[in-house]
């Protein structure tokens, strides 16, 4: 069944922590990126854990095989239920970084594109032309799929494709989740919650479209009830 992960992108932890306690039982996953992990991660991992509360550490990491392969170790030792490595660290780094998982906790998914990126924008990054976002997608997915990742994330547009790539096992997390009204923000590749469970999403990414409403938990209900799930798996 399909969740809810809220990203918390907010300046303190005590705002954070605001909208995790306005939020309740509306959702138990909570996205940790680099704006709030390098200001005071190891305080807001703690309270997420003393509530009960699943982490998605999405720091994207991107570095020589030995450390990645630390950081993935010391996430797993913090209880960390997810965390992102990013595709284009190679092959090495990707097998070295799914080798260092604890076997009972920790689960790996691969960035390609970011959902920010263009495809144009992206071509200019890695020094080609690029005219399908979602071809390039593929091509990433084709590379790493063999690698040991638990899954990958991914565009709302490119989940089946992924799916298909990937397997039926494979964890997909999809960002850039907006309802209609919604402001897209800087994310381009934007779709509805309905859509990102008919396509097979199996954790729907959503932050300012609630952490910045002035009823989060609300905002959240909503989201749950276009997702058409009742509770928390």
């Amino acid at each position: 069944m399909p969740e809810l992960c809220i990203a918390l992108d907010l300046p303190t932890v005590r705002d954070a922590m605001r909208i995790v306690d306005d939020v309740g039982e509306s959702a138990t996953w909570y996205k940790v990126g680099p704006v709030l992990h390098v200001k005071d991660g190891g305080v807001l991992l703690a309270e997420l854990a003393a509530r009960g509360k699943r982490v998605f550490l999405d720091l994207k990491w991107h570095d020589i095989p030995n450390t990645v392969a630390g950081a993935v170790a010391s996430a797993s030792a913090l209880g960390v239920s997810l965390a992102t490595v990013h595709l284009l660290g190679g092959r090495r780094m990707l097998e070295a970084a799914a080798r260092a998982r604890d076997d009972g906790g920790t689960r790996l998914v691969g960035v390609g594109m970011l959902t920010s990126h263009s495809a144009e924008e992206f071509g200019e990054i890695i020094g080609r032309t690029i005219t399908d976002a979602g071809k390039e997608q593929e091509r990433l997915i084709r590379y790493a799929r063999d690698a040991g990742l638990d899954g990958f994330v991914c565009a709302v547009s490119e989940a089946r494709l992924v799916r298909s790539l990937a397997g039926e096992r494979a964890f997909l997390v999809t960002p850039g989740i907006r309802r209609a009204g919604d402001a897209a923000g800087d994310q381009l590749r934007t779709a509805s919650p309905s859509d990102a469970v008919r396509a097979g999403a199996d954790l729907l990414v959503v932050g300012r479209p609630v952490t910045s409403a002035g009823q989060p938990r609300i905002v959240a209900r909503e989201i749950r009830q276009e997702m058409h799930v009742t509770g928390d798996r």
